[in-house]
C-alpha cells in the first residue's frame, strides 16, 4: 500500500469515526483549504489574478461553496433554534460574497469569507472540544477502577 492510499484510508476513518462536532469542523476546515489555495491564484505584484490561474482560483471557490452548501443542509432548522437560523443566514451570505469574489475577482470579498470562516472554524471546535470532553468528564464517574 503506497502513502497516497496509507493517507486516504486514514482520512476516510477519521470521518467515518468523527463526532458530528468535528465533523462540522472538518467542513469548516476543508472550505478554509480551498479559499486560501483561491488566494494564492492572485499575483502578489499586480493583486490580480493571470488570465493562466482563472479556472483554478473559479475551481477553488466553487469547492468552498459546495462545503458552504454542505454546512447549510446539516443544520437542524427545527432543533437548532436562533443559531441554526442565523448560520444558515451567514452561509447564503458567504456563499453570494464567493461568488461575487469569483465573477470579480474581488480579493476582498475572498479574504473577508476566509477569516470569518476561520472564526467560525475555531469557535465549532472549541464547542466540539468541550463537548468531547464533557462526554469524557460524565463518563469517569460511572467507571469503576478499583486500586
Amino acid at each position: 500500500m503506497g502513502f497516497q492510499n496509507a493517507y486516504s484510508a486514514y482520512q476516510n476513518t477519521a470521518v467515518k469515526t468523527a463526532s458530528q462536532g468535528k465533523l462540522v469542523v472538518l467542513l469548516y476546515e476543508g472550505a478554509i483549504r480551498q479559499l486560501t489555495a483561491a488566494e494564492k491564484c492572485f499575483d502578489p505584484a499586480t493583486d490580480k489574478v493571470p488570465a493562466h490561474e482563472i479556472e483554478t482560483f473559479g475551481n477553488h471557490i466553487m469547492k468552498a461553496q459546495e462545503i458552504i452548501g454542505e454546512l447549510q443542509t446539516s443544520l437542524d432548522m427545527d432543533k437548532g433554534g436562533q443559531i441554526a437560523q442565523n448560520l444558515m443566514s451567514l452561509y447564503v451570505y458567504f456563499n453570494r460574497e464567493l461568488m461575487e469574489a469569483n465573477i470579480s475577482k474581488d480579493r476582498k470579498k475572498l479574504s473577508f469569507v476566509h477569516t470569518m470562516l476561520s472564526q467560525l472554524a475555531e469557535a465549532w471546535e472549541t464547542a466540539a472540544s468541550n463537548t468531547s470532553n464533557a462526554s469524557a468528564a460524565t463518563a469517569r464517574p460511572t467507571l469503576n477502577i478499583t486500586g
